[in-house]
Protein backbone atom coordinates (compact mmCIF):
# COMPACT_ATOMS: atom_id res chain seq x y z
CA UNK A 1 0.00 0.00 0.00
CA UNK A 2 2.95 2.33 0.41
CA UNK A 3 3.67 2.80 -3.27
CA UNK A 4 1.47 4.09 -6.03
CA UNK A 5 3.94 3.84 -8.87
CA UNK A 6 2.57 0.59 -10.21
CA UNK A 7 -1.10 1.61 -10.40
CA UNK A 8 -1.12 5.32 -11.14
CA UNK A 9 -2.80 7.26 -13.87
CA UNK A 10 -0.34 9.81 -15.19
CA UNK A 11 -0.95 12.82 -17.37
CA UNK A 12 1.55 15.43 -18.55
CA UNK A 13 1.58 17.21 -15.18
CA UNK A 14 0.04 15.22 -12.32
CA UNK A 15 0.34 11.70 -10.92
CA UNK A 16 -2.90 10.26 -9.49
CA UNK A 17 -3.25 6.85 -7.82
CA UNK A 18 -5.80 4.39 -9.15
CA UNK A 19 -7.10 4.00 -5.59
CA UNK A 20 -6.71 5.39 -2.08
CA UNK A 21 -6.50 3.03 0.88
CA UNK A 22 -8.60 4.39 3.79
CA UNK A 23 -6.74 3.34 6.90
CA UNK A 24 -9.33 3.90 9.65
CA UNK A 25 -8.40 2.85 13.17
CA UNK A 26 -4.93 1.54 13.86
CA UNK A 27 -4.16 -1.05 16.56
CA UNK A 28 -7.57 -0.92 18.24
CA UNK A 29 -8.97 -4.32 19.25
CA UNK A 30 -12.64 -4.81 18.35
CA UNK A 31 -12.60 -1.56 16.36
CA UNK A 32 -15.33 -2.96 14.11
CA UNK A 33 -17.80 -2.65 16.98
CA UNK A 34 -17.57 1.13 16.62
CA UNK A 35 -18.78 0.90 13.02
CA UNK A 36 -21.64 -1.35 14.13
CA UNK A 37 -22.58 1.45 16.55
CA UNK A 38 -22.48 3.96 13.67
CA UNK A 39 -24.80 1.72 11.66
CA UNK A 40 -27.35 1.96 14.51
CA UNK A 41 -26.86 5.74 14.58
CA UNK A 42 -27.56 5.80 10.84
CA UNK A 43 -30.76 3.79 11.23
CA UNK A 44 -32.07 6.20 13.90
CA UNK A 45 -30.99 9.18 11.75
CA UNK A 46 -32.86 7.97 8.67
CA UNK A 47 -35.99 7.09 10.67
CA UNK A 48 -36.01 10.34 12.68
CA UNK A 49 -35.41 12.69 9.78
CA UNK A 50 -37.83 10.82 7.50
CA UNK A 51 -40.43 11.09 10.28
CA UNK A 52 -39.93 14.85 10.66
CA UNK A 53 -40.12 15.39 6.88
CA UNK A 54 -43.34 13.34 6.68
CA UNK A 55 -44.92 15.29 9.56
CA UNK A 56 -44.04 18.63 7.93
CA UNK A 57 -45.37 17.41 4.56
CA UNK A 58 -48.66 16.07 5.99
CA UNK A 59 -49.43 18.77 8.59
CA UNK A 60 -50.85 21.89 6.94
CA UNK A 61 -50.13 24.04 9.98
CA UNK A 62 -46.40 23.42 9.34
CA UNK A 63 -46.54 24.64 5.74
CA UNK A 64 -44.68 27.83 6.64
CA UNK A 65 -41.35 29.41 5.73
CA UNK A 66 -39.76 28.30 9.00
CA UNK A 67 -40.66 24.66 8.46
CA UNK A 68 -39.40 24.74 4.89
CA UNK A 69 -36.01 25.41 6.50
CA UNK A 70 -36.58 22.69 9.11
CA UNK A 71 -37.55 20.25 6.33
CA UNK A 72 -34.37 21.19 4.47
CA UNK A 73 -32.26 20.65 7.62
CA UNK A 74 -33.74 17.16 8.04
CA UNK A 75 -33.09 16.43 4.35
CA UNK A 76 -29.46 17.66 4.63
CA UNK A 77 -28.93 15.65 7.82
CA UNK A 78 -30.17 12.47 6.19
CA UNK A 79 -28.19 13.01 2.97
CA UNK A 80 -25.02 13.88 4.89
CA UNK A 81 -25.25 10.71 6.97
CA UNK A 82 -26.08 8.68 3.84
CA UNK A 83 -23.00 10.04 2.10
CA UNK A 84 -20.77 8.96 5.01
CA UNK A 85 -22.00 6.05 7.13
CA UNK A 86 -22.94 3.39 4.52
CA UNK A 87 -19.52 3.84 2.94
CA UNK A 88 -17.86 3.45 6.37
CA UNK A 89 -19.76 0.22 6.94
CA UNK A 90 -18.73 -1.09 3.52
CA UNK A 91 -15.07 -0.14 4.03
CA UNK A 92 -14.47 -1.28 7.58
CA UNK A 93 -17.03 -4.02 8.27
CA UNK A 94 -16.66 -5.65 4.84
CA UNK A 95 -13.00 -4.63 4.38
CA UNK A 96 -13.36 -2.73 1.10
CA UNK A 97 -10.86 -0.06 2.10
CA UNK A 98 -9.46 0.51 -1.38
CA UNK A 99 -11.48 3.37 -2.89
CA UNK A 100 -11.20 4.46 -6.51
CA UNK A 101 -9.59 7.87 -6.94
CA UNK A 102 -12.69 9.36 -8.62
CA UNK A 103 -15.02 7.82 -6.02
CA UNK A 104 -12.86 9.29 -3.27
CA UNK A 105 -13.22 12.83 -4.64
CA UNK A 106 -16.96 12.34 -5.20
CA UNK A 107 -17.41 11.17 -1.61
CA UNK A 108 -15.38 14.14 -0.37
CA UNK A 109 -17.62 16.55 -2.29
CA UNK A 110 -20.93 15.20 -0.99
CA UNK A 111 -19.83 14.84 2.64
CA UNK A 112 -18.52 18.41 2.81
CA UNK A 113 -21.42 19.81 0.79
CA UNK A 114 -24.10 18.42 3.09
CA UNK A 115 -22.18 19.43 6.22
CA UNK A 116 -22.10 22.95 4.80
CA UNK A 117 -25.82 22.82 4.02
CA UNK A 118 -26.51 21.92 7.66
CA UNK A 119 -24.49 24.93 8.81
CA UNK A 120 -26.15 27.34 6.36
CA UNK A 121 -29.64 26.03 7.21
CA UNK A 122 -29.00 26.73 10.90
CA UNK A 123 -28.07 30.28 9.85
CA UNK A 124 -31.32 30.55 7.84
CA UNK A 125 -33.30 29.43 10.91
CA UNK A 126 -31.52 32.05 13.04
CA UNK A 127 -32.51 34.70 10.47
CA UNK A 128 -36.11 33.45 10.64
CA UNK A 129 -36.19 33.79 14.45
CA UNK A 130 -34.50 37.22 14.29
CA UNK A 131 -37.23 38.63 12.03
CA UNK A 132 -40.02 36.86 13.97
CA UNK A 133 -39.01 38.38 17.33
CA UNK A 134 -37.43 41.71 16.36
CA UNK A 135 -39.90 42.60 13.59
CA UNK A 136 -43.07 40.60 14.42
CA UNK A 137 -45.46 42.87 12.49
CA UNK A 138 -43.42 42.57 9.30
CA UNK A 139 -42.47 38.90 9.70
CA UNK A 140 -45.04 37.46 7.27
CA UNK A 141 -44.18 40.10 4.67
CA UNK A 142 -40.41 39.52 4.90
CA UNK A 143 -40.11 35.78 5.55
CA UNK A 144 -42.38 34.13 3.01
CA UNK A 145 -42.32 30.62 1.64
CA UNK A 146 -41.03 32.00 -1.65
CA UNK A 147 -38.21 33.95 0.00
CA UNK A 148 -37.15 30.94 2.09
CA UNK A 149 -37.08 28.71 -1.00
CA UNK A 150 -34.99 31.38 -2.74
CA UNK A 151 -32.56 31.49 0.20
CA UNK A 152 -32.19 27.70 0.13
CA UNK A 153 -31.66 27.75 -3.65
CA UNK A 154 -28.88 30.34 -3.27
CA UNK A 155 -27.31 28.21 -0.52
CA UNK A 156 -27.26 25.20 -2.86
CA UNK A 157 -25.75 27.14 -5.75
CA UNK A 158 -23.06 28.60 -3.49
CA UNK A 159 -22.22 25.28 -1.79
CA UNK A 160 -22.13 23.19 -4.99
CA UNK A 161 -19.92 25.79 -6.70
CA UNK A 162 -17.63 26.19 -3.71
CA UNK A 163 -17.02 22.50 -3.13
CA UNK A 164 -16.64 21.75 -6.82
CA UNK A 165 -13.72 24.18 -6.78
CA UNK A 166 -12.58 22.86 -3.37
CA UNK A 167 -12.35 19.27 -4.61
CA UNK A 168 -10.90 20.27 -8.00
CA UNK A 169 -7.77 21.56 -6.24
CA UNK A 170 -7.03 17.97 -5.15
CA UNK A 171 -6.77 17.11 -8.86
CA UNK A 172 -3.84 19.52 -9.10
CA UNK A 173 -1.81 17.40 -6.68
CA UNK A 174 0.58 14.57 -7.49
CA UNK A 175 0.62 11.48 -5.25
CA UNK A 176 3.90 9.69 -5.85
CA UNK A 177 4.81 8.31 -2.40
CA UNK A 178 1.84 6.60 -0.74
CA UNK A 179 -1.91 6.23 -1.21
CA UNK A 180 -2.75 5.45 2.45
CA UNK A 181 -5.21 7.99 3.88
CA UNK A 182 -5.02 8.14 7.67
CA UNK A 183 -8.68 8.91 8.23
CA UNK A 184 -12.07 7.21 8.13
CA UNK A 185 -13.15 8.70 4.78
CA UNK A 186 -11.60 10.67 1.91
CA UNK A 187 -10.96 13.64 4.17
CA UNK A 188 -9.43 16.68 2.47
CA UNK A 189 -6.62 17.25 4.98
CA UNK A 190 -5.31 13.67 5.21
CA UNK A 191 -5.50 13.43 1.40
CA UNK A 192 -3.65 16.61 0.46
CA UNK A 193 -0.79 15.99 2.93
CA UNK A 194 0.08 12.90 0.85
CA UNK A 195 1.00 15.11 -2.14
CA UNK A 196 4.59 15.28 -3.32
CA UNK A 197 4.15 18.64 -5.07
CA UNK A 198 3.16 22.07 -3.72
CA UNK A 199 -0.07 21.84 -1.69
CA UNK A 200 -0.03 25.37 -0.28
CA UNK A 201 -3.27 26.27 -2.13
CA UNK A 202 -4.99 23.34 -0.40
CA UNK A 203 -3.73 24.50 3.00
CA UNK A 204 -5.03 27.99 2.23
CA UNK A 205 -8.46 26.82 1.06
CA UNK A 206 -8.79 24.64 4.19
CA UNK A 207 -8.20 27.67 6.43
CA UNK A 208 -10.50 29.80 4.28
CA UNK A 209 -13.24 27.16 4.50
CA UNK A 210 -13.01 26.98 8.28
CA UNK A 211 -13.33 30.76 8.57
CA UNK A 212 -15.96 31.25 5.86
CA UNK A 213 -18.16 28.17 6.32
CA UNK A 214 -17.87 27.49 10.06
CA UNK A 215 -16.80 30.61 11.94
CA UNK A 216 -18.71 33.21 9.89
CA UNK A 217 -22.14 31.49 10.10
CA UNK A 218 -21.62 30.93 13.82
CA UNK A 219 -20.67 34.61 14.35
CA UNK A 220 -23.79 35.71 12.42
CA UNK A 221 -25.94 33.34 14.52
CA UNK A 222 -24.44 34.77 17.73
CA UNK A 223 -25.10 38.33 16.50
CA UNK A 224 -28.70 37.43 15.62
CA UNK A 225 -29.28 36.01 19.10
CA UNK A 226 -27.69 39.06 20.70
CA UNK A 227 -30.25 41.18 18.83
CA UNK A 228 -33.02 38.78 19.87
CA UNK A 229 -31.93 39.06 23.53
CA UNK A 230 -32.13 42.85 23.35
CA UNK A 231 -35.59 42.61 21.77
CA UNK A 232 -36.81 40.18 24.45
CA UNK A 233 -35.78 42.62 27.19
CA UNK A 234 -38.21 45.15 25.74
CA UNK A 235 -41.12 42.72 26.01
CA UNK A 236 -42.94 43.85 29.13
CA UNK A 237 -45.26 40.88 29.59
CA UNK A 238 -43.48 37.89 31.17
CA UNK A 239 -45.74 35.35 29.44
CA UNK A 240 -44.91 36.72 26.00
CA UNK A 241 -41.20 36.60 26.82
CA UNK A 242 -41.47 32.99 27.98
CA UNK A 243 -43.38 32.01 24.83
CA UNK A 244 -40.72 33.66 22.66
CA UNK A 245 -37.93 31.88 24.54
CA UNK A 246 -39.61 28.50 23.99
CA UNK A 247 -39.50 29.02 20.24
CA UNK A 248 -35.73 29.61 20.47
CA UNK A 249 -34.77 26.67 22.70
CA UNK A 250 -34.83 23.99 20.01
CA UNK A 251 -32.77 26.07 17.59
CA UNK A 252 -30.18 26.97 20.23
CA UNK A 253 -29.77 23.28 21.04
CA UNK A 254 -29.25 22.45 17.36
CA UNK A 255 -26.63 25.21 17.04
CA UNK A 256 -24.77 24.05 20.16
CA UNK A 257 -24.80 20.37 19.12
CA UNK A 258 -23.54 21.17 15.62
CA UNK A 259 -20.92 23.85 16.23
CA UNK A 260 -19.43 23.26 19.70
CA UNK A 261 -17.95 19.77 19.05
CA UNK A 262 -16.68 20.87 15.64
CA UNK A 263 -14.99 23.98 17.05
CA UNK A 264 -13.58 22.03 20.01
CA UNK A 265 -11.94 19.48 17.72
CA UNK A 266 -10.37 22.16 15.55
CA UNK A 267 -9.09 24.13 18.57
CA UNK A 268 -7.59 20.94 20.01
CA UNK A 269 -6.08 20.15 16.62
CA UNK A 270 -4.41 23.57 16.51
CA UNK A 271 -3.11 23.44 20.10
CA UNK A 272 -2.21 19.78 20.67
CA UNK A 273 -1.21 16.71 18.68
CA UNK A 274 -4.24 14.41 18.71
CA UNK A 275 -3.87 10.64 18.53
CA UNK A 276 -5.18 9.56 15.08
CA UNK A 277 -7.68 7.15 16.66
CA UNK A 278 -8.99 9.86 18.99
CA UNK A 279 -9.31 12.25 16.05
CA UNK A 280 -11.25 9.65 14.04
CA UNK A 281 -13.70 9.02 16.90
CA UNK A 282 -14.18 12.74 17.65
CA UNK A 283 -14.63 13.74 14.00
CA UNK A 284 -16.95 10.88 13.13
CA UNK A 285 -19.18 11.48 16.17
CA UNK A 286 -19.28 15.20 15.35
CA UNK A 287 -20.51 14.36 11.85
CA UNK A 288 -23.00 11.63 12.77
CA UNK A 289 -24.55 12.44 16.17
CA UNK A 290 -26.10 15.89 15.39
CA UNK A 291 -28.12 14.57 12.40
CA UNK A 292 -29.47 11.83 14.68
CA UNK A 293 -30.39 14.22 17.52
CA UNK A 294 -31.88 17.06 15.45
CA UNK A 295 -35.27 15.42 14.72
CA UNK A 296 -35.53 14.21 18.32
CA UNK A 297 -34.94 17.75 19.61
CA UNK A 298 -37.45 19.25 17.18
CA UNK A 299 -40.06 16.64 18.10
CA UNK A 300 -39.70 17.01 21.87
CA UNK A 301 -38.91 20.73 22.13
CA UNK A 302 -41.27 22.29 19.58
CA UNK A 303 -44.94 22.56 20.56
CA UNK A 304 -46.09 23.07 16.96
CA UNK A 305 -44.50 19.78 15.87
CA UNK A 306 -45.83 17.85 18.87
CA UNK A 307 -49.34 19.22 18.30
CA UNK A 308 -49.12 18.37 14.60
CA UNK A 309 -48.11 14.79 15.44
CA UNK A 310 -51.10 14.50 17.81
CA UNK A 311 -53.45 15.92 15.18
CA UNK A 312 -52.17 13.52 12.52
CA UNK A 313 -52.55 10.60 14.94
CA UNK A 314 -56.14 11.59 15.79
CA UNK A 315 -56.97 12.10 12.10
CA UNK A 316 -55.57 8.68 11.23
CA UNK A 317 -57.40 7.07 14.16
CA UNK A 318 -60.74 8.59 13.13
CA UNK A 319 -60.14 7.50 9.51
CA UNK A 320 -59.44 3.92 10.64
CA UNK A 321 -62.62 3.84 12.77
CA UNK A 322 -64.67 5.21 9.85
CA UNK A 323 -63.17 2.66 7.46
CA UNK A 324 -63.93 -0.19 9.89
CA UNK A 325 -67.57 0.93 10.24
CA UNK A 326 -67.97 1.10 6.45
CA UNK A 327 -66.59 -2.45 6.16
CA UNK A 328 -69.06 -3.68 8.79
CA UNK A 329 -72.01 -2.27 6.86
Amino acid sequence: MSSVQSDSSVNSTFVHPATFFINGFSNIPHGKNYYVFLSLVYAVTVFGNSFIMCVIYLARRLHTAKYIAVFHLAFSDMCGSSALIPKLIDMFLFEHQDVLYESCLTSMFFIYHFMNMQSLTLLALAYDRLIAICFPLRYHAIVTKTSMCLVIAVMWIFSVTYFSVYVSFVNRLSFCRTNVVNSYFCDHGPVYILACNDNSINVLITKLSFGLLVCLPLILIIISYACISLALRKIAHGGDRTKAMKTLTSHLLLVAIFYLPYLSIHILGFTTSLNPNVRIINNSLTQTIPPMLNPIIYTLKTEEVMQSIKDLYKRNKVKNITDNKEQMY
